[in-house]
């Protein structure tokens, strides 16, 4: 493999999806390679690239990158051209940091707990992150309202990709309540071109029913 060369760890049905979509966006070439749950996933190859076992996962020029909001970071950082990450000295920069953290740390967890049914009692709420399941939903809600049309505003950036995917996801997921803001931002996601060509190629890659 080439230090330049874009590989790129995924599963149909994982978060992968979330860096498909942000590789569509960026317009560059990759290899996509699928890993399969309990087989090549917990293979001691790919586990030599990332101990967890999980996908997704990227390799670029020696390095390993994990975790779909650090990978949709690195990526707009490593192809400025493609203009999906405000610059160091950008006054935006501070914004679209706090969403892209805000959805990997709070809403990430938040969610998790809810639906596990593992929230804790609201005198407790200070030993997590997000407060409450209320509490997170409701800055999401307002990171959605905000988005006109974009969290940047006119610019779209990786911050949507990511924060959007949660969102999307949440929604066809059910584990996001159903709010007119979240609906609207999701629609506008799902009309870009790159969404739609990310989801063909995943959705290809499902397993075929019987």
């Amino acid at each position: 493999m080439a230090d330049s060369e874009l590989v790129f760890h995924t599963n149909p049905m994982s978060r992968g999806r979330i860096v498909r979509w942000m590789l569509e966006e960026l317009g560059v070439p990759y290899r996509a390679v699928v890993q399969d749950y309990g087989t090549s996933m917990k293979s001691p190859e790919y586990l030599a690239i990332n101990p967890m076992g999980k996908v997704p996962a990227l390799q670029h020029r020696g390095v390993v990158v994990t975790e779909a909001a650090a990978i949709c970071t690195y990526l707009a950082d490593a192809f400025p051209q493609a203009g999906l990450a405000p610059a160091f000295d950008d006054p935006l920069r501070g914004t679209y940091l706090r969403w892209m953290f805000f959805a990997a740390g709070p809403v990430e967890a938040a969610v998790t707990a809810n639906a596990l049914g593992q929230l804790p009692p609201l005198e407790k709420a200070g030993f997590v992150g997000y407060g409450s399941y209320d509490q997170a939903m409701d800055l999401l809600e307002q990171a959605a309202m905000s988005a006109s049309p974009w969290l940047l505003g006119e610019r779209f950036s990786a911050a949507d990709v990511y924060v959007g995917s949660q969102v999307d996801f949440g929604l066809a997921f059910k584990s996001i309540p159903q709010r007119p803001a979240f609906a609207a931002w999701a629609e506008r996601l799902r009309g870009r071109e790159a969404y739609r060509r990310a989801r063909a190629l995943d959705d290809a890659l499902m397993p075929k029913a019987d």
